[in-house]
């Protein structure tokens, strides 16, 4: 029987690396099990790709695609900075690629999978053929009760992600692609309920990450004085370190063996430096700045317990690599991945008022100073790690859209 032939549009898309970039990575090598596919990235990650299909060649069968602007034509383009706009142009200048690729190889059906944002601009060619569009957030914003908390720029910033989300109805672009869509990935209950309703019947929940079993090797280590916790993203206000920080602030004063590790660099760098030293943690709170993967595999599995204080759909590896090696989690509910995680293995936390949630956050890390509650909360972790392997991910993202492909056709 030939394989379904699918196009896929994944801007974000190389090996060895985590967030977004990983993400899609994954994903593309999931569906070629399932799926003939043709898969369009970014010329920059062609020199990380090509070595990786050499040393796997059971993937080869994957036709790449690659696209940028030359590097003196994206010379303002460094890191996240200028990232939207530089995606936009991507998008618009790869839709001759598309339509070319598509019709020349006889594809019907065109996935949009990263970035994951409904607001972001996705192929005109491809999202009028049969189209999968996501996993796809980015309609949640942050209460005012803490972005007033922020600095300026990043308070800015969420006025105007409120007032982006806000208009959601009233953007022409955001509701025709929830027209043309066949169907709709939505990360969080969040954006599922921001989809017009007579678009909602084609929405459904779904994740877009899941745990790597193959890589939980534990290293030996002797139990510690110290406790240590660990939170790790990039440094944007939104990810809730200043709540972590603050919870470490009251948890300290009544379990004083307890350390904090920050791993992750961005714009808020600053203003935690100065919370840190205003509750006088600079021997508790260790902010280490961005670090290789190899570190990170390192720091994760020295770790005794992960936090993730996210307001809002992130650092979503992180706390499905904590699951994987059996480590505990605090974090909010996001009505995202949460959905993944139960009391038996984590804490949930609802985000609720500022106040309430850093307090559950110190409860939280109070209750997991206990060696007790660690090794079993840690134990049902990694067992239920299984459940939500990339492998089992895959079989669920292959029935979505074949299922959603057979409703298509016989219509």
């Amino acid at each position: 029987m030939n394989k379904l032939k699918i196009f896929v549009s994944a801007y974000a898309c190389e090996p060895g690396l985590g967030s977004e970039i990983g993400v899609g990575w994954h994903w593309v090598l999931e569906m070629s099990k399932y799926f003939e596919l043709w898969v369009l990235t970014r010329k920059s990650n062609q020199s990380s790709i090509k070595p990786w299909i050499t040393k796997y060649p059971e993937y080869n069968h994957i036709h790449f695609l690659y696209y940028d602007w030359p590097k003196w034509a994206r010379f303002w383009k460094k890191g996240l900075r200028g990232v939207r706009t530089y995606y936009n142009i991507w998008q618009y200048c790869t839709n001759d690629i598309v339509k070319r690729t598509m019709q020349e190889n006889d594809i019907h059906i065109f996935h949009h999978l990263t970035y994951g944002n409904v607001l972001w601009k996705v192929s005109k060619y491809g999202q009028m053929q049969f189209f999968v569009w996501g996993p796809v957030g980015g309609l949640e914003s942050i209460p005012e009760e803490y972005s007033r908390h922020y600095n300026k720029k990043s308070q800015i910033i969420e006025r105007i992600r409120r007032i982006a989300i806000a208009m959601t109805f009233y953007n022409r672009a955001f509701r025709q692609r929830c027209k043309q869509a066949n169907l709709i990935l939505c990360k969080t209950e969040i954006t599922r309920n921001r989809v017009p309703q007579k678009y909602v019947d084609k929405a459904i929940l779904f994740t877009d990450v899941a745990t790597d079993i193959s890589n939980t090797s534990r290293l030996s280590r002797k139990e510690n004085d110290i406790i240590e916790f660990i939170t790790i993203g990039h440094l944007d206000a939104w990810r809730g370190f200043d709540l972590t920080i603050e919870a470490m602030a009251k948890a300290i004063k009544e379990n004083a063996h307890i350390h904090l590790t920050i791993v992750g660099d961005g714009s808020d760098k600053k203003r935690l430096e100065k919370l840190i030293k205003r509750f006088s943690l600079e021997k508790a709170v260790t902010l280490t700045g961005k670090v290789p993967m190899e570190t990170y595999k390192k720091m994760m599995d020295r770790a005794d317990v992960v936090i993730n204080a996210a307001l809002k759909e992130g650092a979503v590896t992180v706390s499905f690599d904590c699951m994987a090696m059996g480590k505990p989690l605090i974090c909010l509910d996001t009505t995202g991945y949460t959905r993944y995680f139960t009391n038996e293995y984590a804490i949930l936390i609802p985000r609720t008022g500022r106040k309430e949630v850093i307090q559950n956050i110190k409860e939280g890390i109070v209750r997991l100073s206990d060696s007790k509650e660690r090794k079993k909360l840690g134990q049902k972790a990694q067992e239920a790690s299984i459940k939500f392997s990339w492998e089992n991910h895959g079989k669920e993202i292959r029935d979505a859209i074949v299922n959603a492909y057979i409703s298509y056709s016989s219509k």
